[in-house]
């Protein structure tokens, strides 16, 4: 048992280990692209949202890339069991003298129930829809070749990683 226990924390560590985060694929792609054209970049990558042009000529372009979503389930959480469908109960006392100055009484309770003692559903909090998406911000000078990159909005990752940039730019 506890060799099972060390080897899943050493898997555990080793998917972790394999994650990069934000910053670390904010670096990736400063030192990938700065110096390359903005047009190279949305070649590869896919035309920016908008662009924000600068008194020196160069711009400010923002870009979103990776966009997906997903539903995540509603939260459910369960209570004690319910009433059963059908209950009766019945109950009959008897009183008897067996011997002059002795009174016993008896009392016999039956119940009986039909229909299944199930454990109540109740949605803790409900469905939702979670979008997943990279967005960064990129300025150029006046010639359109690249002066900084900066990852302004990273959401979780469509798999196990923290970081849907990531996944798009993990092998920059």
């Amino acid at each position: 048992m506890k060799w099972a226990a060390i080897a899943l924390t050493l898997a555990a560590s080793v998917v972790v280990a394999g994650c990069k985060t934000t910053e670390e694929t904010s670096k990736a792609l400063r030192g990938k692209w700065i110096g390359q054209t903005a047009d190279a970049f949305f070649v590869e990558n896919g035309p920016p949202l908008s662009r924000y042009e600068l008194d020196g000529g160069g711009a400010i372009y923002t870009w979103r890339g990776g966009e997906t979503s997903y539903v995540q389930p509603a939260r459910v959480q369960t209570q004690g069991p319910s009433q059963p469908l059908n209950r009766s109960e019945r109950t009959v006392t008897t009183v008897s003298n067996p011997a002059p100055g002795t009174t016993v009484t008896r009392t016999k309770t039956t119940s009986t129930s039909f229909g299944a003692m199930m454990p109540t559903a109740v949605i803790v909090e409900s469905a939702r829809r979670v979008d997943l998406f990279c967005e960064a911000q990129i300025a150029t000078d006046a010639q359109g070749v690249i002066t900084s990159v900066r990852i302004n909005r990273d959401t979780d990752g469509a798999g196990f990683s923290f970081s849907r940039c990531a996944e798009l730019f993990g092998d920059e």
